[in-house]
């Protein structure tokens, strides 16, 4: 055996313990940084939506705002999972006042569909998959209702990444590429 390697196998027998150990030293037994900040984070399924938020908070946002614009965002880059096309709800918790505040920004039914209508349609029982099931969507309502009561930036400048990416386009991740691109009927099952 050469001296070289002999050399290199000690070091790194060495050097195994060693690297056993920092764990213990640094208090972490996994391998991702932390994160920090010191305006807050926001944590979504989408970095665009996140990076949008923790932008207005930064920008001296509140946490309704920063939410607000990472939903937009999400709405955008995610359009089947959220969106101005759906309902919101929200559990908002105010750390000065002690006080939780719920929101249900579900959309109502439309005013038409009455259990008049739906008996004229033979209809005894609200379907669970069907046109007559669709409500109002309220997402936007409840942005607004929270953003009156909590925002602290204009209405406008929440929406400017949401904006940006709309107008010049975004990437799009791996996760949602495959769900557009993986063909599925209105019930969720594949296509045959």
């Amino acid at each position: 055996m050469r001296p070289t390697t002999v050399f290199v196998r000690r070091l790194a027998l060495l050097l195994l313990p060693v690297n056993a150990l920092l764990p213990q030293f640094t208090g972490r037994n996994y391998g991702r940084s932390m994160v920090i900040a010191q305006q807050g984070i926001v944590a979504t399924s989408q970095t665009l939506a996140s990076q949008a938020g923790a932008q207005i908070l930064a920008r001296g946002g509140s946490a309704v705002d920063a939410a607000i614009a990472a939903n937009a965002v999400l709405g955008l880059v995610e359009p089947m999972m959220d969106g101005i096309g759906g309902d919101l709800f929200v559990l908002y918790w105010d750390a000065k006042s002690g006080k939780l505040t719920g929101l249900n920004a579900s959309g109502p039914a439309p005013r038409g569909l009455t259990p008049e209508f739906l008996a004229r349609k033979g209809i005894e029982k609200m379907p669970g998959k069907d046109i007559h099931s669709v409500t109002v969507p309220g997402a936007v309502d409840g942005w607004a209702q929270l953003h009156k009561h909590y925002g602290n930036l204009p209405w406008d400048r929440l929406f400017v990444s949401a904006i940006a990416y709309a107008e010049q386009g975004f990437p799009v991740s791996e996760a949602i590429e495959e769900q557009w691109t993986s063909p599925v009927s209105f019930d969720g099952s594949p296509f045959a």
